[in-house]
């Protein structure tokens, strides 16, 4: 009950803040008026969330270097706990969407995108920032960055000409009316990626400004936890359609159909 008071104090003095994020306040906004950067809002967010998430990199691993047994975890909730709890996630769902061998190869890239993706829209909740996923820009190139890598994994894992040989099917007289279907649909990836995490994002903040215009220091707070599953989610969709790309990208029983 007592934390319960506390975050709901903590709510009623920052949703007034939320407000005013949902009418184009920003405190990197106000610092790029004041010094006169023309660098985009979202971008500095973007860095930001690249720092934050480097800074606990190294918090983590510097932890890790003073740890006598590693198999052991800390007691309580610390960074260290959280960070494995986190990563045993990701392998979890590396080696149940790719496979038990060769989801493991993935889980470095994975694991970033899903936390780049996951801190971009939780930054969002805190106020006087706009999450940098609200931004086609931003997500576009998130899309673009998983299209690029799946690519170049199923090149490196087929070799590129077996790569290119399954978008045109196993049946050698359809491949001039699947190739290129297969080629559009696969180019489209990274738009419906970008879209899908721009659209959810920016339908969040606009339902949590709306609310906010209507009952500032009360519904909002509702929202403010549906924004936190919705953040969560949207990670994890993103993630999770990017497994299913690599293993797609990546999969060997097409390479066998050449020999019958």
């Amino acid at each position: 009950m007592k934390s319960f008071k506390i975050f709901s104090l903590l709510g009623l003095v920052c949703l007034p803040f939320s407000v005013y994020a949902g009418g184009g306040f920003t405190w990197i906004g106000t610092l790029t008026h004041a010094y006169h950067l023309s660098i985009p809002d979202y971008v500095i967010t973007f860095i930001l969330v690249g720092l934050i998430l480097t800074i606990v990199g190294l918090v983590y691993r510097a932890k890790i270097n003073t740890v006598e047994n590693i198999v052991i975890p800390d007691s309580g909730i610390t960074l260290r706990n959280i960070s494995e709890v986190y990563g045993k996630f990701i392998m979890t769902q590396c080696k149940a969407v790719i496979g038990e061998e060769e989801g493991p190869k993935y889980f470095n890239f994975l694991a970033t995108i899903f936390a780049v993706i996951l801190v971009s829209n939780l930054l969002g909740l805190i106020p006087g920032f706009l999450p940098p996923t609200e931004y086609l820009n931003t997500t576009l190139a998130l899309g673009i960055f998983s299209f690029i890598y799946y690519n170049l994994k199923g090149c490196k894992e087929l070799g590129t000409i077996n790569y290119l040989k399954h978008f045109a099917g196993p049946l050698w007289y359809m491949a001039i009316l699947i190739f290129p279907i297969e080629i559009l649909s696969n180019c489209i990836r990274p738009i419906s990626l970008a879209l899908r995490l721009r659209g959810n994002m920016y339908g969040d903040h606009l339902v949590l400004k709306t609310f906010s215009d209507l009952a500032p220091f009360a519904v909002p707070i509702v929202f403010m936890v549906l924004g936190i599953l919705v953040s969560i989610i949207q990670a994890y969709v993103f993630t999770v359609l990017s497994m299913v790309y690599i293993s797609l990208a990546t999969a060997h029983h097409d390479h066998g159909d050449e020999h019958h």
